[in-house]
């Protein structure tokens, strides 16, 4: 997954908590519970990430998932209808998410995790099919990781040394 550096203090960055899971691990004198968060940040307009927070405390790890989660954006490349530019399955781990281009009027046809990182990228416009694993945490990054190896129809013509017109033809 290629990640370009983004700075983040320009945008106005929302988030959302994908999933919070209780852990606990197993010591001499009991057992300790831990809280993990998944959040998803995104500004809307073609920028999103995802972070993991660990802490005793669940407010703690949202604020640490989410500072991760800036550390991680990506940048999502849309077309006119604010779909994705091209039909692509994103891979992480076992998860596969399958996204494909849609024309206006369609919405966010998605599953959870995979809605709520279209829905912080900006996207209008996409129908998406969560295959293999449902783990969340791996569906999200699967998601993220397809809409950051999406590629303009520009960029695909300038690497071709050909025009737009011909790639889209």
């Amino acid at each position: 997954m290629k990640h370009t550096i983004i700075d983040a203090s320009q945008l106005e960055l929302m988030d959302k908590v994908v999933v919070i899971k209780r852990v606990s691990k197993t010591v001499k004198g009991g057992r300790t519970m831990r809280f993990t968060a998944l959040v998803v940040v995104g500004d809307g307009n073609g920028h999103v990430g995802a972070g993991l927070g660990k802490a005793v405390e669940i407010p703690e790890a949202i604020r640490k998932g989410k500072e991760d989660a800036i550390k991680h954006l990506v940048s999502v490349s849309m077309d006119e209808n604010n779909s994705v530019t091209h039909d692509f399955i994103g891979k992480y781990g076992s998860a596969s998410v399958l996204l494909k281009k849609a024309p206006e009027g369609t919405g966010i046809i998605a599953g959870g995790p995979a809605r709520i990182v279209c829905e912080l990228a900006g996207i209008k416009n996409i129908r998406t099919k969560s295959l293999g694993s449902n783990n969340k945490q791996n569906v999200v990054l699967a998601t993220i990781a397809g809409l950051s190896q999406l590629k303009a129809p520009e960029e695909v013509a300038k690497n071709r040394g050909k025009s737009v017109d011909e790639i889209l033809a």
